[in-house]
């Protein structure tokens, strides 16, 4: 009798032992496939090669391309650098260079940029290239209104900073999403001043504000993509007083661009992912006081709208394949 009940006993415990394991097996043979699939997904960036390799995918309406507008001042071989890179993006039309320097570009400089845009263009494009002479030296000059552009949208870029064109592309699309607004890489962000008790004081933060908080208000124009119409509103239709203090100041022209064109759409700019290349020596953002400058301009530019017409988000753009979890 004992014996009979104990062999129940341990065929029962044997047969829970016996699910138990079976379950156990199942889990990890999904585990193991869920861990295959995805691997299988992420295989190129995985074992090291080029993210950038693969091209993005293009739609099959009929797009128009980008107008590169590029700001420089007495760097020839960082404007020649950035120019031979871009001339391979697909994308690109037109090259515009903002040249405020007194003397005229060498004709060496015009040879060597025209032949590096035929040497790096893909497919052999005809890709134009412009320079934009201007008399005086002003920031203003980077947004002057430009008569015959190829394209609807320009892409602001200063010279000393590349990006991989698959990552300029994706901005492109984006762009065309919200053909509105502006769309770039450098976010910044302004702050209420809760220490003055007034609601209407407020303070510009730079990029480590935004990595902590994961909100910014303004998109730079030293990497941006945003409609030509832009440059005639900033040029004929915003204060001239916001003009005159970047000219006297010298500071403040990309926050006078994101003020413009928040004011013009009430919408917040698109932050887009991308790796930025620094291939230049640093500029006025590291000198000392270079945050309460920008807040003073941030302070003046809400006083000659008449109110803050900047606008906060939290979102920000990423290209899909070459993320973990999206």
């Amino acid at each position: 009798m004992r014996t009979s009940l104990f062999s129940r006993r341990t065929i029962r415990q044997g047969a829970v032992f016996a699910a138990g394991s079976a379950k156990i097996k199942l889990m990890l043979a999904c585990c193991l496939l869920l861990t295959l699939i995805a691997f299988s997904g992420r295989t190129p960036s995985f074992i090291g090669w080029n993210q950038y390799a693969a091209p993005l995918p293009r739609s099959s309406l009929p797009r128009r391309g980008y107008s590169l507008l590029i700001n420089t001042w007495k760097r020839n071989d960082l404007l020649k650098q950035s120019i031979s890179h871009y001339a391979s993006c697909p994308g690109l039309d037109s090259v515009h260079i903002v040249w405020s320097e007194p003397d005229p570009p060498s004709e060496s400089l015009i040879k060597f940029l025209n032949h590096a845009i035929r040497l790096n263009s893909k497919d052999a494009r005809e890709i134009e290239l412009k320079f934009d002479i201007n008399k005086e030296d002003s920031l203003n000059n980077r947004f002057k209104e430009i008569k015959d552009l190829k394209s609807d949208v320009v892409f602001s870029i200063d010279d000393d900073i590349i990006f991989p064109c698959t990552t300029v592309e994706l901005a492109f699309s984006v762009w065309q999403s919200a053909p509105d607004t502006m769309v770039g890489f450098v976010p910044r962000v302004h702050w209420l001043d809760k220490s003055t008790g007034n609601q209407d004081t407020y303070v510009y933060s730079g990029w480590w504000s935004v990595w902590w908080t994961g909100t910014y208000s303004m998109i730079l124009s030293k990497a941006s993509f945003f409609h030509k119409k832009y440059l005639s509103m900033y040029t004929y239709e915003m204060p001239s007083s916001i003009r005159e203090y970047v000219t006297n100041n010298r500071n403040c022209e990309d926050i006078a661009m994101s003020f413009l064109v928040a004011n013009a759409t009430g919408a917040p700019p698109i932050w887009v992912k991308g790796n930025i290349f620094e291939i230049g020596s640093t500029g006025i953002s590291s000198l000392g006081g270079h945050n309460e400058r920008r807040t003073h301009c941030v302070n003046w530019f809400a006083g000659e709208y008449g109110r803050m017409p900047l606008v906060s988000t939290s979102v920000k753009a990423v290209d899909s394949r070459f993320c973990w979890f999206w």
